[in-house]
């Protein structure tokens, strides 16, 4: 473990898996928190484990974010891991969990809001609360992933952007408050990454959407894999507060 432990919720799949993955091939034992990719999770740390000759790379916590009770539960289980590695504390903190679904406004239900505000600000709120001093003991940092979209006007996201906002309001009062005290605090925004999802798109629509990049692609996860190990790093020790855009140009364009 030569440079600490680091959580990601969602870590499973996509995005989350990639950044695990990335995080381990830095030198970090990751917790991947999941709620039910749970194989894939197990898949990733075995073969991560293989290519280091057995060495363990990290552990799979499952947990259900939508209820008090798994939150509580991812809370207790990262504090179990961290005393059982005897870890000076958490050096890195990953809030990748998400939610998303395009619906029109008026057909969004209370109970579709409030999980999207559940799962987008409660949860990094709550987690970040309870493992700060974790936190503090490491110097560790704080990412938050958002999303482009939240950055301009998107047609049936009002639900998704406004609770993805919440997240970039929360890191930079978490940011001043915290600067002081070793815990750097940014958020990470992601554009059209190459996933599963984005598979499932129209080729059409697809090369619409790749008109609008300046880079003139749709980004790999590693690109934003690889933001994170930057922010994770002694390099951007100076920058606090901030919101990082991985998008080929699109948020610009």
């Amino acid at each position: 473990m030569a440079k600490g432990v680091a959580l990601v919720t969602g870590g499973g799949r996509r995005i989350g898996a990639q950044i695990c993955s990335t995080l381990i091939d830095d030198g970090w034992y990751v917790l991947v928190h999941v709620r039910s990719s749970v194989e894939d999770a197990q898949r990733l740390l075995a073969d991560a484990s293989q290519q280091r000759n057995g060495e363990a790379c990290g552990q799979v916590i499952i947990a259900d974010l939508s209820t008090d009770e798994g939150l509580q539960s991812l809370i207790d289980q990262t504090h179990a891991i961290l005393e059982g590695q005897k870890s000076v504390g958490l050096g890195v903190l990953i809030h990748n969990a998400s939610i998303y679904n395009s619906k029109d406004y008026e057909s969004v239900s209370l109970e579709e809001l409030r999980l999207n505000n559940r799962i987008h600000i409660e949860v990094p709120f709550v987690l970040t609360q309870a493992l700060t001093p974790s936190l503090k003991a490491a110097s560790g940092c704080v990412i938050g992933m958002v999303d482009t979209s939240l950055h301009r006007a998107w047609k049936d996201l009002a639900h998704y952007t406004a609770s993805k906002a919440g997240i970039i309001a929360m890191s930079k009062s978490l940011a001043i408050e915290y600067a002081k005290k070793n815990i750097n605090i940014n958020c990470i925004s992601p554009g059209f990454i190459k996933t599963a999802m984005t598979d499932k798109i129209d080729d059409k629509f697809k090369e619409v959407i790749i008109s609008k990049i300046p880079s003139a692609r749709l980004g790999e996860p590693e690109d934003v894999a690889n933001a994170v190990i930057f922010l994770a790093s002694s390099h951007s020790d100076y920058i606090n507060g901030e919101t990082l855009h991985v998008n080929g140009g699109m948020y610009m364009a």
